[in-house]
């Protein structure tokens, strides 16, 4: 049998803020919370979560790997000030202006993207 996903992990400095902001984007909840792990998900038995563990090191580069959020199409934009909200930030990683997504940055910088609708991903 094949290894399956488990946690996508995210170094933090402040694990139960980033924990929050992720929950609240996701509409997911805290799951666990110790000293050095906050573990979210949407529920206690879903096959994937997100951990957050702790790093004292800034972040100084663009992420190589980052996540792709998705929503309906008449919600996206909604969704972006949403997010926005919650604490996010625009960022700009080279894109040229035309693309069909929009990056953004968690409180502690970590780049994901606003995709289009995946109705219409194939397009």
């Amino acid at each position: 049998m094949p290894v399956s996903l488990h946690h996508i992990v995210v170094d933090a400095h402040d694990l139960p803020a980033l924990a929050r902001f992720w929950a609240g984007v996701l509409g997911w909840r805290i799951l666990s919370e110790r000293e050095r792990e906050v573990v979210i998900g949407p529920e206690e038995s879903a096959p994937v979560g997100m951990c957050f563990m702790p790093v004292t090191d800034e972040k100084v580069v663009k992420n190589r790997l980052h996540l792709d959020l998705t929503s309906a199409a008449e919600d996206r934009e909604a969704e972006i000030d949403r997010i926005l909200a919650l604490g996010a930030r625009r960022a700009d990683v080279g894109q040229s202006g035309s693309e069909s997504w929009t990056v953004l940055a968690d409180p502690e910088g970590n780049e994901f993207c606003v995709v289009r609708p995946k109705t219409t991903l194939i397009d």
